[in-house]
């Protein structure tokens, strides 16, 4: 329980503002004169009081106590010095808080929110492992850039496990299926540990990738499901800094790798401690709402169009993504000639203006709109990652660095259509099949860009032609894509308003 203690003395004028029930991040009712709870928001517990001593000439001592404990369970750690800051304001503010979502989420929300965020930071560390390792891997089993990047290619073959986990979704719930597929994640990343050559290293992490993407899919799709309307994106940005501190785990153990030629493999043994934390999750995690509410089950047929345009965007993004991530490593230690630690540092620093593009890319997505974000967050994040292949020192660190805050706007803004563009009873099919055909441009990419990094001797230049998929994409999210922010799911899917069909006797 936090406690926050405001002492002023101010005008009378402004009295009836302090003790007038607040209506922004907190919904507050009056139980007794200067007496408030919360009746909305993210509080497990909240009260207020207002103890007001008048002086003379007008003024008074206000002397306010907030009390509070938020619902965000793991995560509350995180934002609780926010809250803080802004509870300890005698008057609300006219808006919100930067870092707040637009619409006041309630405590059943906020606790999913919260246990989504701790499955996203086991999830982070198990996918992050093989980008982060394989060019040591590589050194131990002497193996070239060609062969990094059909390796990382062939774990592609995951997807058989994504299509079968999240559609089983549909049908099983999302809840029972999240929980195997982090589970899985991380049991799977401990045989990456004794993987006696490459390829029985990309074999090994086919299935922990597998379960993890998964996973990543699940959590999205049951964070729409909980969110209001014009938090679905906001929220999706606040997760995928979870995942980051998964990621950021990976980073800090990175410098292992350097203690000898096998040392990477310790990364992969410690990945099994997710177990322990996804049981004790799990126990907290609240099935999906609008998958517990009745709801007709939905075929394919009719959603075509949707389907394969998020296909299709997947296809273009992920052929530069894909290489743009899972080579970075490589290049900065045969191109930079950079050691563990130095990568570590690197990727560490870079990264973290992705924060504000996080914050701020799903904030303005709720606001301005999804295919706005999303086109710059592309434009600015491709574009300036082929600057960071191409050019050395400073230069490199600092397109580095405002690439990477381009690039996470588009993760709320972008990544949040999948889940929204498809009714309930289709919604985990659906993305289980975008998912896959998404994956043929993560293939692609991989292989063209280790060819052809090989055969030129430089990443820069084969970076710069798998770009023309993300220009290409822009033009598809002005042209194809619909506005659904601040829509209702169930405005989005009319279908899913409809009465489901009573069995037959």
């Amino acid at each position: 329980m936090s406690r926050v203690v405001t002492r002023s003395t101010v005008d009378d004028e402004r009295l009836p503002a302090i003790l007038r029930p607040k209506d922004g991040v907190v919904l507050e009712r009056e139980t007794s004169p200067g007496t408030y709870e919360a009746a909305g928001g993210p509080f497990e517990r909240y009260t207020r009081t207002v103890v007001v001593t008048p002086l003379d000439e007008g003024r008074s001592t206000v002397e306010q106590t907030v009390q509070f404990s938020l619902a965000l369970l793991w995560f509350s750690w995180i934002v609780t010095p926010l809250f803080r800051a802004h509870l300890r304001k005698l008057v609300e503010p006219a808006s919100p808080p930067w870092w707040a979502p637009v619409d006041r989420i309630d405590p059943p929300a906020a606790r999913t929110l919260g246990s989504l965020g701790a499955m996203a930071v086991v999830i982070g560390y198990s996918l992050f492992l093989l980008p982060q390792t394989i060019t040591f891997a590589a050194q131990q089993f002497h193996a070239d850039k060609a062969a990094q990047g059909v390796a990382l290619a062939s774990t592609r073959a995951d997807i058989v496990f994504v299509i079968l986990l999240v559609a089983l979704a549909d049908r099983r719930g999302r809840h029972r299926l999240l929980l195997i597929a982090t589970g899985g994640s991380a049991v799977l990343s401990l045989a990456g540990a004794f993987a006696p050559s490459l390829p029985w290293l990309a074999a090994t992490q086919v299935g922990a990738s597998g379960f993890g993407s998964a996973a990543v899919v699940l959590i999205a799709i049951m964070a729409a499901e909980a969110m209001p309307r014009s938090s679905r994106a906001y929220s999706l940005s606040l997760l995928t800094v979870a995942g980051s501190i998964g990621s950021a785990g990976v980073l800090g153990l990175l410098f292992i790798a350097d203690y000898s030629r096998g040392s990477w493999r310790i990364l992969y043994a410690i990945g099994i401690v997710g177990v322990p934390m996804v049981i004790g999750i799990g126990r907290r995690l609240p099935e999906s709402p609008r998958y517990l509410a009745p709801h007709p089950e939905a075929p394919l047929t009719g959603h075509g169009r949707r389907l394969w345009m998020l296909a299709a965007a997947g296809l273009l993004i992920n052929l530069f993504i894909a290489p743009s991530s899972e080579f970075l490593n490589d290049f900065l230690r045969h191109e930079r000639h950079y050691d563990a630690a130095t990568i570590s540092l690197f990727v560490a620093i870079t990264s973290l203006p992705g924060g504000i593009g996080l914050m701020v890319g799903g904030r303005r997505a709720e606001t301005s709109g999804r295919r706005m974000v999303a086109a710059i967050g592309v434009l600015g994040g491709v574009g300036i990652t082929v600057v960071e292949f191409l050019t050395p020192g400073a230069l490199m660190w600092l397109a580095s660095a405002v690439s990477t805050m381009f690039a996470a706007a588009i993760v709320p803004a972008f990544g949040i259509y999948g889940p929204e563009l498809f009714p309930t009873g289709l919604r985990g099919q659906a993305n289980a099949v975008i998912q896959g055909l998404s994956r043929v441009g993560s293939v692609a990419g991989l292989v063209i860009v280790g060819f052809l990094a090989d055969h030129l001797g430089s990443y820069g230049p084969a970076m710069a032609l798998v770009a023309i998929g993300p220009l290409a994409l822009i033009v598809l999210i002005f042209v194809a894509f619909p506005e659904t922010a601040n829509q209702e799911l169930e405005d989005l899917n009319p279908e899913d308003r409809a009465e489901p069909e009573a069995p037959a006797e």
